[in-house]
């Protein structure tokens, strides 16, 4: 098995380890596009998820197509997660479907691995936005933040660095645009064949979460998925009726008793391994259904639950692959931000910060980048390095 403990980990001080990241990446950045190409005025949620694993599951076969062992293909499902819908909205055949309208708040959501080397990427688009019709408001509170927010993270992903100071500065910046993360949000360190490591970075930690949450230093050849959701509203995600469809096979083991289950249980481990799934991958979804119950129980897999804000709340995220290379962060997935769309009265005004965002991303361009006017005056405009390379 590629995921056994046994086996020496492979990191990115590994070339061909950082080629398969970049591919996936790639992949991912690709699909994006063509997936928020279809988030229009009249579209179903249900058929554009669908549209979008299909999509990874075709672009990743093409691929070191001669190993005939490595395993590639989905790494976290496709999901479309409107307004007040903080994550995980991916619906199954026999589930309510969501119709997109103008001016709808869509986080699409998605990853694919290549050998276990996983690409996650979310992005938020407006539907109907156009540079001639702004989006203003608290919409665009969220959505500046969440982009900047996630900037920051990015400038402070760097080796040495802890990951509290990453959690402060999202906080101070959705702060400045009069929004809040969304409560206890994890951004996770990526291994292979692993989604959710050890090493985490939290969002607007509880009292109790921040207690119990370690702090961890960030480490040169360390991958993280930088996970941003910034909420108009309080900021604490509930789970409502909306049935979770997403699941990933945990290490405990059980004895399960019923067939159903056993047999569901025996798809996920062949097929999917320990990357995220979805019950719409099953041929019978009832059986699927009854299946995962049984597996739920006794903790064999876990739930990703659809979460949501308040209903007149607006949530948007921004999620990137990030490679923590010796020189610096480098992100490998990620599309170029529009800020030409949005326009909000708040802005960041903290000096610290707009230093930090004012800063070069790119560790190759910063040396070139230094001799530029130091002001700190200016708003901090989008980085020309967010486009992955």
């Amino acid at each position: 098995m590629a995921d056994d403990k046994d086996v020496a980990e492979k990191t990115i001080a590994e070339d061909l380890v950082v080629t398969k990241y970049k591919m996936a990446g790639d992949i991912v950045n690709r699909i994006l596009k063509l997936v928020i190409g279809k988030c229009v005025e009249g579209a179903s949620v249900k058929a554009i998820c669908e549209y979008g694993d299909s999509l990874l599951n075709e672009e990743t076969s093409k691929v070191f197509k001669k190993e005939k062992d490595l395993k590639k293909g989905i790494a976290f499902p496709t999901c479309v997660s409107v307004n007040n819908c903080i994550c995980h909205f991916s619906p199954v055949p026999s589930e309510p479907d969501y119709i997109l309208r103008d001016g709808d708040v869509a986080k699409v959501d998605l990853g694919a691995h290549i050998d276990g080397f996983i690409a996650v990427v979310a992005h938020t688009v407006v539907v109907g936005a156009k540079p001639d019709k702004k989006i203003k408001g608290r919409k665009a509170d969220a959505i500046l933040a969440a982009h900047y927010a996630s900037q920051a993270a990015l400038r402070l992903l760097k080796p040495g660095n802890e990951t509290y100071a990453i959690t402060d500065a999202v906080q101070k910046v959705a702060e400045s645009f009069k929004c809040k993360p969304v409560e206890g949000m994890l951004s996770h360190q990526l291994k292979q064949f692993k989604i959710d490591c050890e090493k985490t970075i939290i969002q607007n930690p509880n009292d109790a979460q921040r207690k119990e949450h370690e702090k961890f230093d960030l480490d040169k050849h360390e991958v993280y998925a930088m996970d941003v959701l910034i909420s108009t509203g309080e900021g604490v995600g509930k789970e409502t009726d909306t049935r979770v469809s997403i699941y990933k096979k945990t290490d405990e083991t059980y004895q399960l008793k019923l067939k159903s289950s056993r047999m569901f249980y025996t798809e996920v481990r062949t097929k999917h391994g320990n990357m995220p799934f979805n019950l719409r991958y099953f041929e019978d979804e009832t059986k699927a259904k009854m299946g995962v119950n049984e597996c739920v129980k006794n903790k064999l897999v876990e739930p990703f639950q659809v979460l949501y804000e308040k209903p007149s709340e607006i949530v948007a995220q921004y999620k990137f692959t990030v490679l923590i290379m010796p020189n610096g962060p480098h992100k490998i997935t990620g599309l170029q931000f529009e800020p030409e769309l949005y326009e909000s009265e708040y802005s960041v005004t903290d000096p610290d910060l707009k230093t930090l965002l004012n800063s070069s991303a790119n560790p190759k361009a910063a040396k070139k980048k230094k001799k530029k006017s130091d002001s700190t005056d200016a708003e901090p405009q989008p980085m020309e390095a967010e486009a992955a390379d």
